[in-house]
């Protein structure tokens, strides 16, 4: 028997396996696909992350990969640009772009090499149960069907989690989908990483592997039907609107694939724990991508089951109230960036923010405790009071009160 079977071995089950087994456990870690393998993904990881990967000794494989690291982030919100950089994590002071058959890949290997065992291609189709506690997994791979069984099963299993609709794992803060997303990858320019909105779009500029410079739109999820009839039409339209330097390069370019995109963005918790199962990722959180979280939660999120999991499995502790105890954690954490990252998805920058930023231009520390903020290093009421401490004069709300 094992000690944890994670189904799902992208950035948070691959991530979960490895941790897990670095800390001594059994781990069987399944995935319908087989590595290296892609999926859609808006790349960017925050340097929280990437400190993460350092700590783990796994920064210089990617850096190995080709991946160039982003020290300087360009944002211009409705015409108010702001230039920086979070702060620095230890020695780490930059954000990366992986394709993410690199990452994926990479993580999955991290978790073979601890120990964990990987099943590739196989398709979970059920758990076992004794009584309501969650046994195992029945699952079909390239030899056909069999079952394990495993002290936690967490899934791991993204968006449409098998793991989550067995256990009936209920959504709660749930907003439907207010975007729409679009994206490529160009050649023949150069980027930072860089953001634009305006007019109700927003433009990303992510370098990626391969000299690669991946471009996304996003759009009003309700203008989704006639977006997707002429997608690359609006993709340079809303370029246009929103970032004509982009549109200048991308021009200049070459597009080197298709356009991968989706209407399908909803924000949503869901329960992320019961006896004998968790959930971590996609499969427990999952929000709009405009402000690229996902792979940093993901990651964070795999860290932070592990960090309450170990001592349970070690038999320091009940193993279903670690993983409540996680679940709590995980919503008090993730909640203030959740509500953030919703209003920045309504593709209007508030008069606020918008405030604030005005307010820093020319102070460039505070520029970067911006992008602090934007990578989830605190929220939006710390960053507001450094500001104001700073300047010696309130911003935003603080002005108004």
């Amino acid at each position: 028997m094992y000690d944890a079977i994670v189904v799902g071995a992208r950035c948070a089950g691959a991530t979960t396996a490895m941790l897990l087994a670095r800390a001594g456990h059994r781990v069987l870690l399944l995935d319908r696909a087989s590595f290296p393998s892609d999926t859609m993904s808006t790349h960017y990881v925050h340097p929280p992350t990437i400190a993460r990967l350092a700590g783990w000794g796994l920064l210089d494989a990617l850096r190995d990969s080709g991946c160039p690291p982003l020290r300087v982030s360009r944002w211009q919100l409705a015409g108010v640009p702001v230039t920086g950089c979070a702060p620095a994590i230890g020695a780490v002071r930059a954000g990366f772009g992986p394709r993410r058959f690199v990452l994926d890949t990479l993580l999955v290997r991290a978790a073979e090499a601890a120990g964990a065992e990987l099943r590739e291609e196989c398709n979970v189709t059920d758990l076992l149960w004794d009584g309501d506690r969650v046994v195992g997994i029945r699952a079909r791979g390239p030899h056909g069907e069999f079952t394990e069984r495993a002290r936690v099963v967490i899934g791991a299993d993204g968006l449409d989690s098998v793991v989550a609709k067995k256990v009936q794992a209920p959504k709660y803060e749930a907003v439907p989908s207010l975007c729409c997303v679009y994206y490529t990858y160009w050649s023949g320019f150069t980027a930072d990483y860089e953001v634009f909105v305006d007019h109700r779009r927003l433009v990303g500029a992510v370098p990626t592997n391969d000299g690669l410079v991946m471009v996304v739109v996003q759009a009003p999820r309700e203008e989704f039907d006639e977006v997707r009839k002429d997608i690359e039409g609006s993709y340079l339209r809303s370029l246009a609107l929103a970032a004509p330097s982009v549109l200048e390069r991308v021009r200049a370019g070459r597009r080197e694939e298709r356009f991968v995109g989706t209407g399908r963005l909803p924000n949503f918790f869901r329960r992320g724990s019961g006896p004998g199962w968790a959930l971590v990722g996609d499969a427990g959180y999952h929000k709009d991508s405009i402000g690229a979280n996902g792979i940093s939660d993901a990651i964070g999120h795999a860290a932070l089951l592990t960090e309450h999991l170990h001592p349970a499995l070690a038999g320091e502790r009940p193993v279903d109230r670690a993983l409540i105890d996680y679940t709590v954690r995980r919503d008090r954490e993730s909640l203030p960036l959740y509500h953030f990252n919703l209003q920045a998805a309504r593709l209007q920058p508030t008069d606020e923010l918008l405030d604030v930023l005005r307010a820093i231009q020319g102070h460039q520390e505070q520029m970067d405790r911006f992008f602090g903020l934007i990578a989830g290093m605190y929220g939006w009421t710390e960053f507001v009071d450094g500001v104001t401490a700073a300047l010696g004069t309130p911003v935003g709300s603080r002005a108004a009160g």
